[in-house]
């Protein structure tokens, strides 16, 4: 009786759990771009492909496969282009560094046209020069005919 149950116990306490089973074949399909919708992941796609590929995942991980074996089952089949998040080395650095060079870049350009701009303004200087009495009193003349 204490065999069987001690059997029992390290039987259910080594199977992982179909709650964490689960969740590793979620976290899997999220990596993974879906074939047919290419703008969801295998996880948010609603189409039978997807499907089909959660069932493969689950299956493989039933069968003791560690989980980057199966991404790279599924890079072998379909290109580095199925993973949702390219791989950071060679080529694929660009698309990690690129954004962050774009956005400094786009920074520093702010910053030198703000700093023009508050040049001009501060080297403007105002109007020295007094106006011309005669001027002056040539415009107040022509208002006054216009008005009246």
């Amino acid at each position: 009786m204490r065999l069987g149950l001690l059997i029992f116990v390290t039987v259910i306490v080594s199977t992982p759990s179909a709650a964490s089973q689960k969740e590793q074949v979620q976290q899997l399909a999220a990596e993974l771009r879906c074939p047919v919708c290419q703008g969801l992941s295998v996880a948010d796609s609603p189409t039978q492909m997807a499907n089909q590929m959660r069932d493969l995942i689950r299956d493989r991980l039933e069968a003791g496969e560690s989980p980057e074996a199966i991404k790279a089952y599924f890079v072998e089949r379909y290109g580095e282009w199925i993973l949702l998040a390219p791989k950071q080395r060679g080529f694929n650095l660009l698309v990690w560094v690129l954004p962050f060079l774009g956005f400094g870049a786009g920074a520093v350009g702010i910053v030198v046209v703000l700093k023009r701009w508050r040049r001009r303004t501060e080297v403007a200087p105002a109007s020295s020069d007094p106006v011309d009495p005669a001027y002056l009193e040539k415009v107040r003349h022509e208002m006054a005919r216009d008005r009246g």
